[in-house]
């Protein structure tokens, strides 16, 4: 008689969805889905939330765009759209999911775990992940999006134009494109090379938040921080990108997101900015550009996810 084989636990990335709870408008959320493991570290975690008629229309493949935090690479969580919105009925995840397109808000490790390219794997992971469970999910894997808020953006963006660079995939989580179809950046930093200038900063600070993603301060490992920067990146074939930014902001000057928009324009990507007068960083200061911000997303997610206005 042949020896039983030892059956392990299944990978995480297996894990039946958990049920769903209610939120605002008829929303559904699935809480704290495992999308990747990380040998000797915790796994990486989503939230989904589904558009009302998801329930019901079980024959229908939704949208979906994976929304990365902010936190400066530092601090953050998938549990919020920026503090912005904090407290907010319905918050931002719950508006997009109303106009029809699911959100999948991930977690990611942060530069006291891990030094770039980390994040982006764990991001393209997450991609990956999607497409892997889309007919479970209810979701098309040829319509996935990225959105983030600062450093979740500049995660976006990388997501966005690295979709073909092999060099940045990683081996985390399952295999898979992680190519996406649009990516909308809020106040996203998109040239570490610059940003010292930009702030009037010393570039071999290695007290930075940019210097913590990379390991050393940016003029010190110049090869890398171009490597993390976006605008390293562009390309005609570039998908559909909305830059938003406030001109006030002090974090991450607005020329960050004005000069990553006038080469993706020159080379002839699609391309869009809006800059807004006296927001500051994460909208601070005008609670108009929080509000035009997350409307401004939603369409140009449904356009370019759905092609047609919402």
């Amino acid at each position: 008689m042949a020896a039983p084989v030892a059956v392990g636990p299944a990978p995480v990335e297996r894990a039946p969805l958990p049920p769903a709870r209610a939120a605002a408008g008829g929303v559904r959320m699935l809480a704290g889905i495992p999308y990747a493991e990380l040998p000797g570290a915790r796994p990486l975690e989503l939230d989904l939330w589904l558009p009302p008629d998801s329930a019901e229309s079980t024959d229908r493949a939704f949208p979906v765009v994976v929304f990365l935090h902010g936190g400066g690479w530092r601090l953050g969580s998938r549990h919020g759209a920026g503090p912005a919105y904090a407290g907010a009925s319905p918050n931002p995840f719950e508006l997009v999911a109303q106009a029809g397109i699911v959100v999948a808000s991930i977690d990611y490790r942060l530069s006291g775990e891990a030094i770039f390219p980390a994040q982006l794997h764990d991001a393209k992971a997450a991609v990956r992940w999607l497409r892997a469970r889309a007919a479970e999910i209810g979701v098309d894997p040829e319509r996935i999006a990225a959105w983030g808020e600062s450093a979740g953006g500049h995660l976006a963006l990388l997501l966005g134009l690295t979709g073909g660079v092999a060099g940045l995939e990683g081996s985390v989580g399952v295999p898979g494109s992680s190519a996406v179809a649009a990516v909308a950046a809020w106040y996203a930093p998109s040239d570490f090379v610059a940003l010292p200038a930009d702030l009037g900063a010393d570039p071999r600070d290695p007290g930075t938040r940019e210097a913590m993603l990379l390991g050393a301060a940016p003029a010190t490992v110049p090869e890398r921080a171009a490597q993390a920067g976006p605008i390293s990146h562009v390309s005609a074939d570039a998908p559909p990108t909305l830059l938003l930014h406030g001109r006030a902001d002090r974090a991450i000057p607005a020329v960050q997101s004005e000069r990553l928009h006038a080469a993706l324009v020159a080379a002839g990507a699609d391309a869009r900015l809006h800059l807004y007068d006296g927001a500051d960083h994460m909208w601070l200061g005008s609670d108009r550009a929080a509000a035009d911000a997350v409307t401004r997303t939603i369409d140009f997610l449904h356009h370019h996810l759905s092609g047609e206005p919402s």
